[in-house]
């Protein structure tokens, strides 16, 4: 069976229509994944140690186990990676998804046999859904390119293979998308991402892309790169069959005028929210806002509100329990082990029935050295704003406080690398500082009380982005450049590489 009758109308219909009558009945569904949980856990190290043998209901649930992230989970997870069995899940993990860590160096995120299908299934039906909606499924005529990280796999002592998400499911491509799947295996292995980039160009700049899916920040130098190399215009006459788009990772919004340009006209896209903890969310509707929440597959969710997280002991509420609008740090709870386990997003939820959310930023990525709390969801609108009002096109920007300036007051300073600058720099700074006193409430009372005076637009040299990446051994398909901090560690490395 070909992949046109695999990505058809017929099986779009079929397969969709299941997950909305589940989406409907999401609460039962959550209860559901709440009782599979259990039952497995109880099975595990982790289970008995937290005593979820006496657990039968969310309240116990809250009081035998604590919200966690990556380093209070390592312990365990440690004793996996060295081959203990049935930690965290009954048996062994599948893999490891190795990733980089904060203050205790890689992670290694398990993906059991029982999780692997969730990340498989969601990336499909975010495809189905599109047929299903729109009746349109071109793009499977060409070829499809996928921007990720190296699917060379190390292994363990004791033997469980590790690697990067995109790198493990790779492997598990199902083979209607193999044939017309590009770069190969050689050219996705590169590590060296400046190479593998000329080698990604050199496979697919001769070839009938139909579709191309990665993060934005990287799809839109791999744009560049083929237009420098290529002499076209624009990726939509390079590329005539071209006819959808899909990415994840970062709020697109930022980057739509830019790649209108590089594409050379407006374009489908798919929106995709996947996590090496899960897959998420995806966009289910070219109609409707916000991202359809995977909600029966083996992933039972939490949400704390954003503004109570660092409190000693925030309230935890289920899917049930979440209001339209507000800000929720997401808690997960897997079969692939994780248990109360904070991934460091905040979500919004833009529907209740069928629950669709918005990824508004990180719980950790914010500027509040004054009390102003800004999120990356207020910075990333304030400047999608300003650049509707001014003719011009940002490669890529950052926003961190600056506490001690050399004089005056202190104030937020937005490092941005313009591809085309405003004719009047310091009308486009005054708009961002608009939006920002409209957006955010502290802020707004911070520049009203000479707290803090307006925001400051500081232009860095073209490449600075990529070289601060670079920098930080961050340069790559996968690795997300921060919008906004509290510190100064990504301005001060800004700042250094645009001299």
């Amino acid at each position: 069976m070909g992949i046109k009758s695999l990505l058809s109308r017929p099986l779009s219909y079929f397969v969709m229509r299941g997950v909305y009558k589940r989406a409907a009945q999401a609460p039962e569904w959550q209860r559901r994944q709440f009782v599979n949980l259990l039952e497995n856990g109880r099975k595990t190290v982790f289970g008995k140690d937290h005593y979820l043998n006496e657990v039968h209901s969310y309240d116990e649930f809250r009081e035998a186990v604590p919200l966690r992230d990556y380093e209070a989970l390592k312990p365990y997870v440690d004793r996996s990676v060295r081959g203990e069995e049935h930690v965290l899940w009954p048996g062994k993990p599948l893999y490891f998804c190795k990733t980089s860590g904060t203050t205790s160096g890689a992670k290694y995120i398990p993906i059991t046999e029982d999780s692997m299908p969730n990340h498989i299934r969601s990336a499909r039906n975010a495809l189905l859904a599109y047929v299903h909606e729109t009746g349109k499924s071109s793009f499977v005529e060409g070829k499809m390119i996928f921007l990720q990280g190296s699917p060379k796999l190390d292994h363990t002592g004791d033997g469980v293979p590790y690697g990067r998400l995109s790198g493990i499911v790779a492997h598990h491509v199902p083979a209607y998308l193999q044939r017309n799947r590009l770069p190969s295996m050689e050219a996705n292995s590169i590590e060296e991402w400046e190479q593998k980039l000329e080698a990604v160009v050199n496979e697919t700049i001769n070839q009938p892309m139909s579709l191309i899916s990665g993060i934005p920040s990287w799809l839109q130098m791999y744009f560049e790169r083929l237009i420098e190399r290529s002499g076209k215009p624009n990726i939509a006459t390079l590329y005539p069959e071209f006819s959808l788009m899909v990415y994840g990772g970062v709020n697109f919004e930022p980057y739509r005028a830019r790649f209108r340009e590089l594409i050379g006209k407006d374009i489908p896209t798919i929106e995709t929210y996947p996590a090496s903890e899960g897959f998420i969310a995806y966009q289910d509707s070219q109609q409707h806002e916000g991202l359809l929440l995977t909600i029966a597959d083996g992933i039972w969710y939490e949400f704390i509100p954003a503004d109570r997280f660092f409190d000693e002991d925030p309230p935890r509420l289920s899917l049930e329990e979440v209001q339209l609008g507000v800000n929720y740090a997401l808690v997960m709870n897997t079969n692939a082990g994780l248990w109360g386990y904070s991934i460091g997003d905040t979500v919004k939820f833009v529907s209740l029935n069928p629950p669709r959310i918005k990824v508004t930023g990180r719980i950790k990525h914010y500027t509040s050295a004054f009390g102003e709390h800004v999120i990356a969801e207020e910075v990333e609108a304030a400047m999608t704003a300003a650049l509707a009002k001014f003719p011009c096109q940002v490669r890529e920007f950052h926003v961190a406080p600056q506490v001690h300036p050399d004089q005056g007051l202190p104030y937020h300073e937005w490092f941005v690398e313009f591809i085309d600058p405003p004719l009047d720099p310091a009308a486009f700074a005054a708009e961002i500082d608009k939006e920002m006193t409209g957006r955010n409430i502290y802020y707004k009372d911070l520049i009203k009380g000479q707290i803090l005076r307006p925001a400051i637009v500081t232009a860095l040299k073209p490449g600075s982005f990529e070289a601060m990446m670079r920098k930080r051994g961050k340069l790559g398909g996968q690795n997300k450049v921060p919008r906004l901090a509290n510190d100064r560690e990504v301005a001060s490395i800004l700042q250094e590489v645009s001299l």
